[in-house]
């Protein structure tokens, strides 16, 4: 079978490099081309999952690299080694397959390898969040019971879930321990009603020592599901056992699921993971390239920090980008070469707006002094731009609903969340106030 020419190969990874964005994973540089036969790309990944993840994610953009080096219509197919065929069996079949918690372990096995707490960088962003993990696997439905942790994508919300529950296994290998996507559990209790099995999916779930559901916001619009979570949620508290929750935002902003549920999430500690600042980025980039043997000059990790300010999996895709462009070329790893890596991402970025620049536009098109804005006083005058600076910086900016609060005289997060639901209704019946947010917003992001 026809190999696959260096070059051409180089060609492929340079434009998966420029193009594959936040696609890449710091694996790709595992990836090896197998054959090139009638149209027919193969590549070997470096096992199941990573093959699964190139199959869901990345099949787009290694076809069009593909085509784009040779020049016509390519087909790409992943492949692992057959040793590692038979290794994973499908979570979703093994967890019916008896009556018995035994299926249990092959969702409780799932952990993502890595995601340790020795691996976690901690920094001024996620210190409540990892502290409170620690002390949660150490004394499991004990402490923080339940825990939710909420923050955007990529900023180790998954990671931490994982270093509990591995935490938990190595000091406890009997526990009964299940760490799954909040996707998995909606699909899990549809297949338990479809089959019939509903008592066997209630036994596996409720007789759990630690339950840890990532991204539980996808549980909106799933009514029935709600109710099986929140009878299971009431029976693992009532025995003590570790519930632990991540989603995108904090509970009071998930309006969507039932308040007795949202409710019970509070009952515990809800902990804000914020974005990385920039010694915490160059903290993480040191720390991934060390696990990876990879060498970065100090003056790129610098650079990569300096350019990539979003979140964990950011930083590690610039990473890989860098690595694997420095690979297929035969070049060493310099500014010159990472700048080339990360394209797009080093051109000058958009003005950022602040807090500042919204308590400016604020104050001249409503003719209120800042000083009354961050006041205690509570007049109409005063209490309406109020809001709309609160409605503001939670949309057009990246500060957390503690700090937006901490602008307006140390207010706290309820009140900006108060805030941003009474503009948002107001706006649904006053055409004119939404006119006049709208050309706030748009003087707001143009300020140089």
């Amino acid at each position: 079978m026809p190999t696959v020419d260096r070059e051409l190969w180089q060609q492929i990874i340079h434009q998966v490099v420029l193009n594959g964005g936040h696609i890449i994973r710091p694996w790709f540089t595992e990836l090896q081309p197998l054959a090139l036969d009638n149209g027919l790309l193969e590549i070997q990944a470096p096992g199941q999952h990573e093959k699964e993840y190139c199959q869901q994610h990345a099949m787009k953009l290694f076809t069009d690299a593909a085509q784009g080096a040779t020049g016509r219509l390519v087909g790409i197919c992943f492949l692992t080694d057959a040793s590692d065929a038979n290794e994973i069996d499908d979570p979703v079949d093994t967890a019916w397959q008896s009556d018995q918690i035994s299926g249990l372990g092959k969702i409780s096995a799932s952990f993502q390898d890595g995601y340790i707490f020795q691996t976690f960088v901690t920094g001024p962003c996620n210190r409540l969040a990892h502290a409170a993990s620690l002390a949660i696997s150490d004394l499991p439905g004990t402490v923080y019971n339940p825990l939710f942790l909420h923050g955007s994508s990529g900023l180790g919300k998954t990671h931490l879930l994982h270093a509990i529950c591995q935490k938990v296994v190595a000091d406890k290998p009997n526990a009964q321990i299940a760490v799954l996507s909040c996707e998995t559990f909606v699909n899990h209790f549809i297949e338990a009603v479809e089959k019939g099995k509903l008592q066997e999916f209630r036994y596996l779930y409720r007789h759990l020592d630690v339950l840890a559901i990532d991204d539980i916001q996808f549980l909106a619009n799933h009514e029935q599901t709600q109710e099986e979570f929140f009878h299971t949620f009431n029976t693992l508290y009532q025995d003590h056992k570790q519930i632990i929750v991540s989603g995108d935002r904090s509970p009071e902003e998930m309006a969507s699921l039932e308040e007795r549920l949202i409710s019970r999430f509070q009952w515990g500690l809800v902990t804000r993971i914020d974005r990385p600042c920039y010694e915490t980025r160059l903290a993480i980039i040191h720390k991934k390239a060390r696990l990876r043997n990879i060498r970065l000059p100090e003056d790129v990790a610098c650079f990569i920090a300096g350019t990539i300010d979003s979140n964990t999996r950011e930083l590690e895709g610039a990473i890989a980008k860098v690595t694997m462009l420095a690979q297929v070329t035969g070049r060493s790893v310099d500014i010159s070469l990472a700048k080339e890596a990360l394209g797009s991402a080093v051109e000058p970025k958009q003005h950022e707006v602040t807090i500042e620049d919204i308590l400016s536009a604020v104050t001249s098109r409503y003719s209120v002094r800042l000083a009354d804005l961050q006041s205690k006083k509570r007049s109409r005058s005063i209490a309406f731009p109020r809001q709309i600076c609160m409605y503001l910086a939670r949309n057009l900016t990246r500060h957390s609903l503690e700090e937006i609060g901490g602008y307006f005289g140390g207010r706290d997060h309820t009140t900006v969340l108060h805030a941003n639901r009474t503009i948002k209704a107001l706006c649904t019946n006053d055409p004119h106030l939404q006119a006049t947010l709208e050309r706030l917003s748009q003087d707001i992001q143009a300020t140089d």
